[in-house]
C-alpha cells in the first residue's frame, strides 16, 4: 500500500508540469496569468517565472520519485502538496475569482472545496510513500491496481478540471468565449446557493435591479434594507458553480468590491 500511490503522484506531477509550460508558451492574452495559481500572488513581471518555477519543481520531484528512494524527494513531495494547500487557501481568501492553475489554463475555475480537498488528499498520499522501499519506476512496473483505481476515482471526484475539459470538448472554446446559460438559469443557481440563503433576509427585494456578465461571471445587483448594494457573482461553468458576494455601502461605492463569501 505504501508504494501504490507513487505512480499517481508521478503522473500528476508530470501533467502539472506540461500544463503549466503549455499555458506559458501558448501566448495567452495580457493579464490572463494573473487569474491562475501561484502567478496570482506575485507581481506582474514575476508571473511567468513563478509558473515556470512551479513547473520545474514538479518535474524535479517526479523524476526523483521515479528513479530513487531518497527522502529528499519523498519529503519534498509532501512539502510541495502541503504548500499547495496553503496557497489555495490564500487564493480563496484573497482572490476568490482566481483559478488554482494546478493544471495550467484548464484549472481556471475559482478555487473551491474540491480543489483544496484534492491537495489535502495528495499530501496524504505523498506522506504514505515516504517509507516506501522501492522506486517509483518499480511501483509503475508492478502497480497495485485496486489501490491505484481507488486513488484515481477519488482524485477524479475532487477535480473540477474534468468538467472544464468536457465543456471544452463540447464547445471548443474557453469559458469566457462560450455562450453562458440563460440569465434565469444563472439566477436560479444563485438562489439555490448557501451564499444566497445567508444574505436573503437582508435584501429589500429578491429581484435584482441590474445584471451583467464579465468573462466567466454573471453579476446580480440587489439593495439591502440599509440601501447598500449587495452584488452576487455566479461562475458560469460547472454544475455547482462558485458564488461570491460583496456588500458595497455608500462610502465604498467608489471602490471595487471584495468578494468574500463562497458557495460551491
Amino acid at each position: 500500500m505504501l508504494t501504490s500511490q507513487l505512480p499517481l503522484l508521478i503522473v500528476l506531477l508530470v501533467l502539472g508540469t506540461i500544463a503549466k509550460v503549455s499555458t506559458v508558451v501558448s501566448g495567452r492574452e495580457p493579464g490572463a496569468l494573473s487569474r491562475l495559481g501561484p502567478a496570482v500572488l506575485v507581481p506582474g513581471r514575476m508571473q511567468v517565472p513563478a509558473l515556470l518555477a512551479c513547473a520545474v519543481g514538479e518535474l524535479a520531484l517526479a523524476a526523483g520519485l521515479l528513479v530513487t528512494t531518497h527522502p529528499l524527494f519523498r519529503w519534498g513531495t509532501v512539502a510541495f502538496f502541503a504548500m499547495s494547500t496553503y496557497v489555495l487557501l490564500e487564493l480563496r481568501r484573497r482572490r476568490p475569482d482566481a483559478g488554482c492553475g494546478c493544471f495550467g489554463e484548464v484549472s481556471s475555475a475559482p478555487v473551491g472545496v474540491r480543489s483544496i480537498g484534492r491537495t489535502v488528499v495528495l499530501t496524504g498520499m505523498a506522506l504514505m510513500t515516504v517509507w516506501a522501499p522501492v522506486t517509483g519506476w518499480a511501483a509503475v512496473m508492478r502497480p497495485s491496481w485496486m489501490y491505484v483505481a481507488a486513488g484515481v476515482a477519488l482524485l477524479a471526484l475532487l477535480s473540477p478540471e474534468i468538467e472544464e475539459l468536457v465543456d471544452r470538448l463540447r464547445y471548443r472554446a474557453p469559458c469566457e468565449q462560450r455562450p453562458g446559460p440563460a440569465e434565469s438559469v444563472t439566477l436560479a443557481r444563485l438562489r439555490s446557493s448557501g451564499t444566497w440563503r445567508a444574505y436573503q433576509a437582508e435584501l429589500a427585494t429578491t429581484e435584482p435591479y441590474d445584471s451583467w456578465r464579465e468573462l466567466c461571471w454573471r453579476f446580480f445587483a440587489f439593495r439591502n434594507r440599509d440601501e447598500d448594494d449587495v452584488v452576487f457573482a455566479v461562475y458560469l461553468s460547472g454544475r455547482r458553480p462558485a458564488v461570491r458576494v460583496a456588500v458595497v455601502g455608500g462610502a465604498d461605492s467608489g471602490s471595487l468590491p471584495q468578494y468574500t463569501s463562497v458557495s460551491a
